[in-house]
């Protein structure tokens, strides 16, 4: 997940886009290395992960006169999320088991680079929420200072939820894997069951 700075805010407008990048690979040690080696960068660590989100806000804020005070009139918060995905180009050649692997695990990786963009889809609307609560200020000039603060006070709110989910999905991924890895198995053998009755 990377985030971008806001630059105004409300009315929100979302866009979601979704790219891939390839992998290559006859074996999991070959898989695991790929997305090690051609997977999204992190910027902050320079890392590379199997899957990213990347977050951009942006909008504008107007302001109008109420009385002897200045307070926002509107206010447009825009939000850009572009989700990096693996593709695997030996997936037609690959083995029954191989085969299970990959899908449960691009599944898992598309389902949590898809809750990172519902979480900033939600901080998106809660700054348009506040922008449009703030109280008026005594000039223009300090209502625009508020709503930078506002802002970057959402900004830190909407990195440290995003970050508090990376730390729970990394705490369970191994078990996640495996209960997901066991559903799959399970939903192949039924139809097996039905046929031999």
């Amino acid at each position: 997940m990377i985030t971008e700075p806001l630059t105004a805010g409300a009315e929100t407008v979302m866009n979601k886009s979704i790219t891939y990048f390839s992998v290559g690979g006859r074996t999991a040690a070959e898989l695991d290395a790929a997305l090690s080696s051609q997977g999204p960068q992190m910027r902050e660590t320079g890392a590379r992960h199997p899957g990213a989100t990347r977050i951009k806000f942006g909008g504008t804020v107007s302001y109008v006169r109420r009385g002897n005070r200045c307070a926002v009139g509107s206010a447009r918060v825009t939000l850009n999320t572009r989700l990096i995905l693996p593709r695997w180009k030996n997936r037609n050649a690959a083995g029954r088991d191989l085969g299970l692997v990959w899908d449960t695990l691009s599944s898992d990786i598309k389902r949590h680079e898809e809750r990172h963009a519902e979480i900033a889809r939600n901080h998106a609307r809660e700054m348009e929420k506040t922008f449009l609560s703030l109280p008026p200020e005594a000039d223009c000039e300090r209502m625009q200072a508020r709503v930078a603060r506002a802002s970057e006070d959402a900004i830190v709110a909407h990195d440290k939820d995003q970050a508090a989910f990376d730390r729970r999905e990394a705490a369970n991924f191994d078990l996640r894997m495996v209960r997901l890895l066991q559903y799959r198995l399970e939903r192949m053998a039924k139809p097996n069951e039905s046929r031999a009755r």
